[in-house]
């Protein structure tokens, strides 16, 4: 499972772009609004991902930051709610506003926020408050940090998170936080 990729952008395109990493091309698909922010400046781009391999060819969706992926992959468990629907509403929801929404399960506000029909709007209301609270669940910067640093190391997501949520203490930072989630992961 490809979950982070980090390297150069060799080509930009509207909707994708080539992300060469140590020799490899991957074509990843990020919404709109983040493509506006990226520059075709073959600098380097790291960002975390979704497989989709429900699809044929497979498409590799990519994500700025964690909560945004973790807010994708909630929309995506949402009926009527496909993939490439789930990246764009997941960039054009400040993530407050959406938690916000959810909260007081106010469709008017999801409604404006993703120019959604008040069914769709109702449908990610109950889902989202009903399935998870990832999407309640505000990851710090620091565990950011931590997860982006181990996964480069090879470590997965997954064991990573589980690890994270043993740690006590919010007041560490991501440097302690590492140490941390390297022994519980060594024991």
């Amino acid at each position: 499972m490809i979950s982070y990729l980090s390297g150069k952008i060799i080509l930009k395109e509207d909707r994708f772009l080539i992300l060469n990493v140590n020799g490899v091309g991957y074509k990843i698909f990020l919404s709109s609004k983040k493509m506006e922010t990226i520059e075709e400046t073959r600098e380097g781009l790291s960002v975390f991902c979704y497989l989709n391999t429900k699809k044929d060819p497979w498409e590799i969706y990519a994500f700025l930051s964690l909560s945004e992926l973790e807010l994708f992959e909630a929309l995506m468990k949402v009926s009527g709610i496909g993939p490439k629907a789930a990246l764009e509403a997941s960039s054009l929801a400040p993530l407050d506003k959406l938690r916000e929404s959810l909260e007081l399960e106010n469709e008017k506000v999801l409604n404006e926020l993703f120019i959604l029909g008040k069914k769709k709007a109702e449908a990610i209301i109950f889902e989202l408050s009903r399935q998870t609270k990832a999407v309640a669940k505000k990851t710090s910067k620091e565990d950011e940090e931590v997860i982006k640093a181990l996964s480069k190391l090879g470590f997965s997501k997954k064991e990573i998170t589980e690890s994270l949520s043993k740690i006590k203490g919010d007041k560490l930072n991501a440097e302690d936080k590492i140490k941390k989630v390297l022994k519980i992961i060594g024991k």
